[in-house]
């Protein structure tokens, strides 16, 4: 985005300053260049709108192996920065933020050869103003659920030893024990604090390889992982339907408005154990109405989200990375299922008057192309979205490019992205009744459903 001479001194008083670190981890802000954000059309400066301060429960990375670059306010040039005659050797920094915001712009850097391939985060671009880092990011959702100031390790370490003393020998709380604890989880850490959202893990096994997997894979053959290793590991086997239910009924019987989800990121797809999942559903419902049970899938399989609706399912979240089946099928890889069975599942519930919720990885340049909101709007419609959770896509930038592949990226063939908060403003334009947000919203949250999707309606 070329500056007007003009303009040159407001840009240097409002776009935050770029951010590099020395090769001891030192991280400092530049005093001449500015922040780059790439926002799929290659680098520029970031717009008013597209910046806030780096919220709390953020992180900084240094990515390795790769040259910053920025911009020079007065050339209007691109800079790569490699050596700093008093910091010596330099690497580009970007910030993973908290949940409930989403991320605007990618980081702008150099990738050297032999780079290797960066850890499974959402990285994002970030500067220095004021006093403080800035980062491209939205506020979408303003649950305080995961804030890091409510978490306290004290009394987590509390929560989990009466958890498993109220319910001695549950195989669910000394797995979820271990997301609390190990894996610092903050679904499985509200759990033993007793409040908001209690996992359900279920499932070791997915008919899915996405690329981007964060958990270790049943059948080593299958690994799908785009980095060294996953770094989460998968409840060992189906746990009992009576186990299950005990650890939802206590959640539900002592948080209001409460939500119970199968279904999480450190597992394999839930619906593959329909089984046990339709018998907890009964379990619970036999004895409470209480709160929300949810399920968190890649929504593969109608009939088993037609059967477990009857059960007593409330909802269901969809995990998509995009609407145009060859962008979704070379993320995802499904093992016999088709995109038009995750809609299907969707319209299944919603017409029975269940809530359906998208889990959509936003990568911008690839979200927020004309081709793929032409297609995300018939998927809403179709599917019987409700809600859209706009989730952050953990990959490295680069293997996300290679995988969907050129022609998903092409402006000619899919349009020039518009940008995620304009995206965000399409949408709402077209649906009226749409939500967008990043968790699992309890009953009373729900809001009134939309026109019952269209397709086909029966299992």
């Amino acid at each position: 985005m070329p500056l007007r001479v003009g303009a040159i001194a407001m840009a240097k008083e409002n776009t935050p300053r770029a951010v590099v670190a020395d090769a001891d981890g030192r991280i400092f802000d530049h005093s001449d260049l500015l922040m780059c954000v790439d926002d799929g059309l290659g680098p520029r400066l970031p717009r008013p709108e597209e910046i806030l301060a780096l919220p709390k429960g953020s992180d900084l990375f240094l990515l390795p192996g790769r040259l910053p670059q920025a911009m020079d306010p007065v050339s209007e040039a691109l800079i790569t920065l490699d050596e700093d005659p008093d910091f010596g050797p330099l690497r580009p920094v970007a910030a993973f933020v908290a949940p409930a915001y989403t991320r605007l712009a990618l980081p702008v850097y150099e990738t050297l050869r032999n780079a290797p391939t960066l850890s499974l985060f959402a990285y994002s671009a970030v500067g220095w103003m004021h006093g403080r880092f800035y980062v491209a990011a939205v506020r979408v959702d303003e649950d305080v659920r995961q804030d890091p100031y409510r978490f306290d390790s004290r009394a987590i370490s509390r929560g989990v030893k009466a958890m498993k003393q109220a319910l001695l020998g549950n195989a669910v709380v000394a797995h979820v024990e271990h997301c609390a604890l190990v894996y610092g989880c903050r679904a499985a850490q509200n759990f033993f604090l007793g409040r908001h959202e209690a996992p359900l893990p279920v499932s070791p096994s997915c008919n899915s390889a996405c690329v981007g997997c964060i958990s270790d894979q049943a059948d080593p053959s299958q690994d799908s992982t785009a980095c060294d290793a996953a770094p989460h590991e998968r409840i060992a086997k189906p746990p009992l339907a009576r186990d299950l239910a005990e650890v939802a009924l206590r959640h539900l019987a002592a948080v209001p408005n409460g939500v119970v989800s199968f279904g999480q990121g450190c597992e394999g797809e839930p619906l593959l154990q329909v089984d046990v999942l339709e018998e907890t559903t009964r379990l619970i419902r036999a004895k409470t109405q209480r709160g929300v049970i949810n399920l968190n899938s890649n929504a593969s399989l109608p009939r088993a989200v037609a059967r477990l609706r009857r059960a007593g399912l409330d909802s269901m979240r969809i995990s998509l990375n995009s609407a145009r089946v060859s962008v979704y099928e070379a993320y995802y890889r499904p093992r016999r299922y088709s995109l038009d069975d995750v809609a299907h599942s969707g319209h299944l519930l919603a017409e029975q008057g269940g809530y359906v919720s998208l889990n959509l990885f936003i990568f911008p340049g690839v979200s927020d192309v004309p081709a793929e909101l032409d297609a995300l709007e018939s998927f809403i419609e179709r599917a019987g979205v409700q809600q859209i959770q706009m989730r952050n896509l953990n990959i490295d930038p680069e293997i996300y490019r290679s995988v969907v592949g050129p022609e998903a990226l092409d402006c000619e063939r899919v349009g020039r992205p518009v940008g995620v908060l304009a995206m965000m403003e399409r949408l709402r334009g077209r649906f009226p009744f749409l939500r967008f947000g990043y968790f699992n919203p309890p009953r009373t949250k729900f809001g009134r459903p939309g026109p019952l999707p269209r397709g086909r309606a029966t299992a």
